[in-house]
């Protein structure tokens, strides 16, 4: 097997660092509306909790709707043309939701932003624009990005909204939507090819084999309900923190210190899952440490000073699961499915946010802030209940390789062989991309025989 770079091109450094800047500032304008909306909403007409809850978490419905169709379309028309698109509605929307003097008008706002939904078609140009062998690293900075994206938005939302107003965050979304907008056609270089890529994109073909495993189903109720939680108890915690004594000025350097410890306390649960292969262990401890965590916030020992110590166990748990659901659904999908595994997951993401959001607003308004937590609490300890019997997943990872000249009518004789190399798990050939998609064990791959079978792509 010929050995091929992992080192970056100047192309794809271009492509990763403009794409994990776009997809992080889009991400950043939605999150920094989450601390603020609920202290700031008695400024629009008409608005209620439950209102305030469903412009919370209206982009989610239309994110779920809207993410499948614009990453298919993508295929079609053009990456960039659909991230274009999706950009224009996201500021579109963000300008909306500045001008909104009311909460129906807000909830317009919210739900086009949402429509901008072209997260699927920013990881398809991405793939399109990197190596096999630098993909899964490129992968990965899109997922940090997203986390960076988020800690940021919980600090500088409060300050924004306190400084600017509730409409200066939105004016903010807008002019980082524009300048996405800039990177996208002036920093990201065109993509050398537009093709389908089973391990980022959806495949309709794949659907049903996602759908038929139980296993896939948990991770999506998993992503489902913490998102759920996230975005109901945001109806809820600004005003705990208000009952602290925290000013709503300085709600970010409460979350701040919040999302910093929580951070530092996750890593080492996290290294032990990957390391140990205790996933599913530690998944259930973060769960658990969510559902007392939201208890607690629900009941008296939450007062003044006592809502940190629960906020920094809940985010420890959220920061936690944040992190090691993907790496449990990667290993788990079926070879060259886990981009189809992966679109139903973020589907299942957005309409927790929408659900949680929605249902949030209506504890609060039946039965107060306190309703809110215990609610959730109840929906984390079913969730932790769904996931007792769960297995680990096997420490397997995904593997693309090229075929070279591989002849079609050795196809099967090919497959056959793949999935007798030790350490290969699964295998998927697709004779149209000339790519064999792998499930293998890193620690017992036999390196020397899968490199007798196939051909690196050229650099």
């Amino acid at each position: 097997m010929r050995k091929v770079s992992a080192l970056l091109l100047a192309s794809e450094r271009r492509a990763i660092s403009g794409l994990a800047g776009l997809y992080a500032s889009r991400m950043l304008g939605l999150f920094m509306v989450l601390p603020v909306l609920a202290l700031y909403a008695d400024g629009l007409a008409g608005s209620t909790p439950l209102l305030v809850g469903v412009a919370l978490g209206v982009y989610g419905l239309t994110q779920a709707l809207l993410q499948i169709p614009f990453g298919l379309w993508s295929d079609r028309v053009g990456r960039k043309r659909v991230i274009a698109f999706g950009l224009v509605l996201f500021a579109l929307g963000s300008v909306v939701a500045a001008l909104a003097d009311s909460i129906a008008v807000m909830i317009l706002g919210r739900a086009l932003q949402g429509s901008g939904a072209v997260a699927a078609a920013i990881m398809a140009l991405l793939a399109d624009q990197t190596r096999e062998q630098v993909r899964t690293a490129a992968m990965a900075t899109i997922g940090l990005s997203i986390g960076v994206a988020f800690a940021l938005a919980m600090v500088i939302g409060p300050w924004l909204a306190a400084w600017a107003g509730l409409a200066g965050v939105f004016w903010l979304t807008v002019l980082l939507t524009l300048l996405g907008l800039i990177v996208l056609w002036r920093w990201v270089p065109p993509a050398p090819r537009r093709v389908q890529h089973r391990d980022v994109g959806m495949d309709r073909r794949q659907l049903r084999s996602v759908l038929s495993r139980p296993e896939l189903w948990r991770l999506d109720v998993s992503i489902f309900a913490l998102h759920f939680v996230l975005m109901a108890i945001f109806v809820a915690v600004p005003f705990r923190l208000l009952e602290a004594g925290i000013s709503a000025a300085h709600h970010g350097l409460a979350y701040l210190a919040i999302m910093g410890l929580s951070f530092i306390a996750m890593l080492p649960l996290m290294i032990t899952a990957e390391k140990r292969q205790r996933m599913t262990r530690i998944c259930l401890l973060a769960i658990g440490a969510i559902t007392i965590s939201l208890a607690g916030l629900g009941l008296p020992v939450s007062e003044g000073y006592g809502v940190f110590p629960w906020l920094f166990i809940f985010f420890t748990g959220f920061n936690l699961l944040e992190a090691t659901l993907p790496s449990m659904l990667s290993k788990l999908a079926p070879a060259g499915a886990k981009g189809t595994a992966m679109g139903v997951y973020s589907t299942s993401q957005f309409l927790g946010a929408f659900l949680g959001g929605t249902l949030g607003g209506v504890l609060a308004s039946v039965g107060g802030l306190d309703a809110v937590f215990l609610g959730c609490a109840l929906l984390a300890l079913l969730w932790w209940g769904a996931m007792l019997n769960m297995p680990s997943p096997p420490p397997l990872s995904s593997e693309v390789v090229a075929l070279g000249n591989t002849q079609g009518d050795t196809m099967d004789v090919l497959l056959e062989h793949l999935a007798g190399v030790t350490g290969v798990e699964d295998v998927m050939v697709v004779p149209e991309e000339r790519l064999a998609y792998l499930k293998v064990n890193r620690q017992q791959l036999d390196q020397a025989a899968l490199a007798k079978l196939v051909t690196p792509p050229k650099s």
